[in-house]
């Protein structure tokens, strides 16, 4: 079977026909998945605000749409909880890559995704015919300020200072194809008012496009254990680009080996920055939680 390219050939729903997605998460860092092999949304950025809430909707960090692409195999096109586009998504891919195999879209185990983000090539381990975990090649990660975007001063932005409500941080900022600011805390990240500082950070005046941010402990040269606050989402239990950068931060200044276990609300991404390649992989879970219909 290969993979299905090219537009799909599909008709469009009848006007009463619902909407199927499917509900999936990566260490707790949920999308509804949408099909638009087979599917047509008319306006994304409103469906992924209805559909995200967890109130009225079904409940999720955002909405990701799975297109045909032209460049890659697959298109991964994301929104955030309020709408915004997002560039990339580190545990939104990893499902992308489990529904594609898993619902019949591929029978390939290394696959091609486009984002906004570049395009990101994925290995599938397969048990029992399903996805079960993923390895990402995340691409090279981006320090130069100006393509981050962050205004800093020097050529990169690495154990910077950054003030916010009156209190000096210090900041290290890397793009994994969207922009994240990591701070190593000097406290343990689980006491931290994160719905305080989380949309100061976001809106913070030095970055252009928002930013993600990542708050850190160090545990030993292998391990970190973080809290993340996403743009556009708030808190949430997992991030794959920003784990990512979390490693690669470690590593510039010093803090840890070139492989780290990252430590999340919603469990363990290993990710591993090879400096040779210059090139971070990300290997992680992810899975289905559940088939369902919106009344579009």
């Amino acid at each position: 079977m290969s993979v299905m390219k090219g537009r799909c050939i599909c008709s469009e729903r009848m006007e009463n026909e619902k909407m199927k997605f499917t509900k999936m998460q990566g260490l707790g860092n949920d999308y509804v998945y949408v099909n638009c092999f087979k599917e047509k949304i008319a306006n994304p950025p409103e469906l992924a605000k209805k559909i995200s809430d967890r109130h009225f909707g079904v409940g999720s960090d955002g909405l990701i749409l799975i297109n045909p692409s032209d460049k890659a195999d697959f298109e991964m096109e994301m929104y955030n909880a309020d709408g915004s586009r997002g560039e990339m998504c580190g545990n939104g891919i990893r499902c992308v890559a489990k529904y594609v195999y898993d619902y019949g879209l591929t029978d390939q185990t290394t696959i091609t995704v486009e984002t906004l983000g570049g395009i990101k090539t994925l290995d599938l381990t397969v048990e029992d015919g399903k996805v079960k975990l993923v390895r990402v090649d995340m691409g090279q990660p981006e320090l130069e300020p100006a393509q981050i975007p962050v205004i800093a001063e020097g050529e990169c932005a690495v154990d910077e200072p950054i003030v916010t409500n009156g209190k000096e941080y210090r900041m290290t900022c890397v793009s994994m194809g969207n922009p994240h600011a990591v701070i190593f805390a000097d406290q343990d990240v689980n006491d931290l008012p994160l719905e305080e500082i989380g949309p100061e950070f976001e809106n913070h005046e030095r970055f252009p496009r928002r930013v993600n941010t990542e708050f850190v402990n160090v545990l030993d040269r292998s391990t970190a254990r973080m809290r993340v606050w996403e743009r556009g989402s708030g808190e949430t239990l997992a991030c794959g680009t920003g784990a990512c950068a979390v490693a690669v931060a470690c590593v510039l200044n010093g803090l840890t080996g070139d492989e780290v276990t990252v430590k999340l609300p919603g469990g363990d991404l290993k990710i591993r920055w090879d400096r040779e390649k210059d090139t971070v992989y990300m290997t992680g879970p992810a899975e289905v939680v559940f088939d369902g219909e919106w009344p579009e």
